[in-house]
């Protein structure tokens, strides 16, 4: 059973990566299960070539369509062939803690109606979409009740939905990262027993946790490897960092006084932050100025690109298009494929009806969960108003 996919947001290819390499054989019928690539697009040319180098072959392939999502010619099967599965993760800067968090009132907010749009028209038999944990409180959890009703019920056709905060240093993940994972089945199909549960961490305690040295020195990384330039520091800035211990940022106490930045607000716990080699890394993000770019436990600098990238369980093999810095978006952007893996052979294994350990999904984020508590602070809020009306009536 092979089953055709469909992207949109593809990025440089962390879902299509990890869905490219799921294969699930049944142990009676010998049956194969696996997942191939059919279309995909995205608004950055440099991830669409990463992604058309590493998952087509080819950088240019017109498969991956360059170009915003609002002018993707969704339902044109001249373009857009049938697909019998989908990915989105959506863009998640308006629902991510660091920022404005504007939610569906942003300009990005929104575009999760594009993956929605997808479901209706293609009907495809299962969906995965991704997004940051800040998705579920975004306009008051409003945003979220609201997408994944949509999800559900995207038209035409009905979907058994299984959201989940997949905190993926428990999936083997050098890095702790937790983000929202939302897999979708087909209502027709779950009720002819395909069910997909959430698979279960494979590194559930911290002791078994990957940590940020074994993945970038385990094994070394080659003098001649990919995307690997060495970062340039000022002198002043390998002063500060010389000081600050393993684990620790720039408001380590025992910075010299003329080392100390000078900035006012809120101390990010990131601002220069160096790993913990006994640990999974801190978030890797996709943006952000001096001293966000995550640095080494040891030497007195930031990651290279390819470090990043196997923070992000990217094989070294795999080739990103573009400037250091447009680079350094695409890794921070992705899906890390080591995690998406598991989920999609959980999926694969659903189909093939083949058992495999699995947890309850994180019940606050379950669309009935989600309404009975907007229900009950509805209620709550009424019963207020009406308080404060007699307690007016009364003066």
């Amino acid at each position: 059973m092979i089953f055709q996919k469909g992207e949109l947001f593809n990025g440089p290819g962390g879902l299509s990566l990890a869905a490219k390499k799921t294969v699930v054989i049944h142990p009676e019928t010998n049956e194969e299960y696996r997942i191939e690539h059919a279309w995909s697009n995205d608004f950055d040319q440099n991830a669409c070539k990463t992604f058309g180098l590493n998952i087509c072959g080819n950088e240019n392939d017109p498969s991956v369509i360059w170009g915003p999502v609002e002018k993707l010619p969704i339902g044109d099967r001249s373009v857009l062939k049938d697909i019998d599965c989908f990915a989105f993760g959506f863009p998640c800067n308006d629902y991510s803690q660091v920022g404005e968090k504007k939610g569906l009132g942003g300009s990005f907010g929104p575009l999760y109606s594009y993956g929605v749009k997808v479901l209706n028209e293609y009907k495809p038999k299962f969906f995965v979409a991704e997004n940051v944990g800040g998705l579920q409180s975004a306009n008051e959890g409003r945003a979220f009740i609201k997408i994944l009703s949509e999800l559900e019920a995207p038209g035409e056709v009905e979907y058994v939905v299984t959201p989940h905060l997949y905190k993926f240093e428990e999936y083997g993940v050098p890095q702790a990262r937790h983000r929202i994972i939302i897999v979708g089945i087909r209502k027709d199909l779950a009720d002819a027993g395909v069910e997909f549960k959430v698979p279960a961490p494979i590194t559930p305690n911290s002791a078994d946790y990957k940590t940020s040295k074994e993945a970038i020195e385990n094994p070394p990384i080659p003098a001649d490897a990919l995307n690997n330039e060495m970062p340039r520091h000022t002198e002043r800035v390998q002063k500060m960092l010389s000081y600050i211990p393993p684990g620790e940022n720039a408001w380590y106490i025992g910075i010299p006084e003329e080392l100390q930045l000078n900035v006012k607000g809120a101390r990010l716990s990131s601002i220069y932050k160096r790993l913990d080699p006994t640990r999974p890394a801190y978030t890797v993000t996709g943006s952000g100025g001096g001293g966000t770019h995550i640095y080494h436990w040891e030497e007195t600098r930031a990651l290279t690109n390819r470090e990043r990238a196997r923070l992000q369980t990217f094989p070294d093999n795999f080739e990103f298009i573009g400037s250091k810095e447009a680079i350094r978006k695409q890794i921070g952007m992705a899906v890390p494929p080591a995690g998406a893996q598991i989920v999609f052979e959980a999926i694969l294994k659903s189909f093939a009806k083949i058992p495999y350990e699995f947890v309850e999904p994180t019940k606050k984020l379950q669309l009935e969960f989600l309404q009975k508590e907007k229900a009950k602070k509805v209620a709550k809020n009424d019963i207020n108003a009406e308080e404060q009306q007699l307690t007016f009536n009364n003066i």
